[in-house]
């Protein structure tokens, strides 16, 4: 659940693919085309059909799952992977490549069962030993973004189409966890060389790639074999890196893109223009990160000083276009992790901000901050301007290597925005926890957080008692002194009106059913 700070609005991440993105577009600048596609030649779209001219500010650097991890390309890559999971509209892990798993009674073991008969693009089975392969790469490739999201699986037997998950704790979560953002499963005879996975992908989901260009294009046409392809209408998939923002309106026009993820300043001339504006729901959240075990953050009352500052609604107000709202938790209103007894604990008071440094010792202007970021980016100003006002003086810095000391926890004050897990444990746990790759204290963890969670972890899913325990394990996460959350918003699409309406899923974009120009 992490994020990759962006001046536009939050983006996901994983802090690996942060890392790794810059070295994988620096090294990689010649097409790699699939062999099947130079044989024929020409235009991977001129056989006609329904396209999907989809232009991304995510484009994949990397097309390897494990090393992509869950950021915010998981959307793309999931044209290509499917997962043993996914989410439905209330955010509900539902069947993808198994079509159903099962606890033992103890709730240590899971049993995922795989569909019969299923496929990968290069013709290999997608069965139980090709899901252990999977898990085990992930838990062990030296560029894996995803082995600190696996911790709770010990050990994968494989058992024909049945893959039994032996765990390292009671663990309910991992039917939530396992699905499109974590657990992508490619070709293990393809994932044998992940450096040629990694620009040629194999997977067993809805599309399979004809052409790449490293950083730019991607050509991917429908997967006859994939489990659901009968309710997938989409021939062909055009995406592109997206363009300078203020041509991508343009752009889905005159019809060179007819679907784009857009910035909430552009919803407005999207509309205007005759789009469709698609508001998908998400797990955005944006917040400013404090390193406790550096000064003067090791005072507990410059801390609460920091979070009485903060004008949440100043931020929504100036960034989010009337599409977001304040927040002071990592998850939205209404979804179950939500809990409303620690909503407004801190509310904007920058008289008692002043006061509470004064107890600390401070005058105004005795406290001098770097804001390390890794690009310009409206929050930093108003971060820097609301500090201001109680005197603690702010410097913007830009680092366009800020991921390394940012996950190596050597920072003492910046930014992040993430749209979370699948998994409400894993957010948590990624914001809170100890090893939590967002929480810039590590390895502080605020009193009573990690029984909380195993408490949630112990707790099934269906139980009716689960909204109770993860509300209380939301509560003791907030009592961290590392984050102070300001504002999230939803996820948005401008398409053109040829392309249907898809379900609204939350942070994921499910292509079953969707149509293009009448195609059926």
């Amino acid at each position: 659940m992490s994020g990759r700070l962006t001046p536009r609005r939050p983006r996901l991440g994983r802090p690996s693919s942060v890392r790794l993105r810059t070295a994988a577009l620096g090294t990689v600048l010649a097409a790699v085309l699939v062999p099947a596609l130079a044989a024929c030649g020409g235009d991977a779209s001129a056989g006609g059909g329904a396209t999907l001219k989809w232009t991304s500010t995510y484009f994949p650097a990397h097309w390897d799952p494990v090393v992509g991890g869950s950021g915010a390309q998981f959307r793309e890559l999931a044209l290509v992977y499917a997962s043993l999971t996914k989410v439905d509209e209330k955010g509900e892990a539902v069947p993808d490549l198994a079509e159903s798993w099962s606890y033992n009674d103890e709730g240590d073991e899971i049993t995922f069962h795989l569909r019969s008969g299923l496929k990968f693009s290069d013709g290999e089975p997608v069965d139980a030993a090709a899901v252990k392969a999977a898990v085990e790469r992930a838990q062990k490739q030296r560029n894996s973004a995803l082995f600190g999201d696996l911790t709770s699986i010990k050990s994968v037997r494989a058992d024909g189409l049945d893959a039994v998950f032996h765990l390292t704790q009671v663990d309910y979560q991992i039917p939530q966890l396992l699905g499109e953002r974590v657990l992508q499963i490619a070709s293990p005879r393809a994932a044998k060389s992940p450096q040629k996975l990694d620009q040629n992908p194999v997977g067993a989901g809805p599309f399979t790639v004809t052409q790449i260009v490293p950083g730019t294009k991607a050509v991917l046409k429908k997967n006859p074999d994939y489990w659901d392809a009968e309710n997938i209408h989409i021939d062909t998939v055009e995406l592109t890196s997206a363009p300078d923002t203020s041509t991508v309106v343009s752009g889905l026009q005159t019809g060179v893109y007819n679907f784009a993820d857009i910035a909430p300043s552009q919803a407005g001339s999207a509309r205007k223009a005759g789009l469709d504006v698609f508001v998908q729901p998400g797990f955005n959240a944006s917040n400013i990160s404090l390193n406790v075990n550096k000064a003067p953050f090791k005072d507990d009352r410059v801390v609460d000083a920091v979070r009485y500052a903060i004008d949440r609604q100043e931020f929504v107000d100036k960034l989010t276009f009337g599409y977001g709202e304040a927040t002071d938790q990592p998850f939205p209103k209404g979804y179950v992790a939500y809990d409303p007894k620690s909503q407004n604990r801190y509310p904007y008071d920058p008289a008692k901000s002043r006061k509470l440094l004064a107890e600390a010792g401070f005058k105004a202007g005795d406290i001098k901050l770097d804001l390390v970021i890794p690009a310009e980016d409206p929050q930093a100003e108003i971060v820097q301007s609301q500090l201001g006002k109680v005197g603690i003086e702010v410097a913007i810095k830009v680092d366009k290597n800020w991921a390394t000391p940012f996950f190596a926890k050597d920072l003492t004050f910046s930014l992040y925005s993430t749209t979370g897990r699948d998994s409400a444990v894993q957010t948590l746990t990624a914001h809170f926890g100890p090893d939590g790759p967002l929480n810039l204290s590590s390895p502080y963890q605020p009193a009573g957080f990690e029984a909380a969670v195993a408490k949630v972890r112990r707790t099934p899913l269906d139980s009716p008692d689960y909204p109770e325990v993860l509300q209380a394990a939301t509560r003791a996460g907030l009592e961290s002194r590392a984050l102070v959350f300001t504002y999230s918003q939803p996820n948005l699409i401008a398409k053109s009106k040829a392309v249907s309406g898809l379900p609204k899923n939350p942070a994921h974009l499910n292509w079953t059913g969707v149509t293009i120009g009448g195609s059926r």
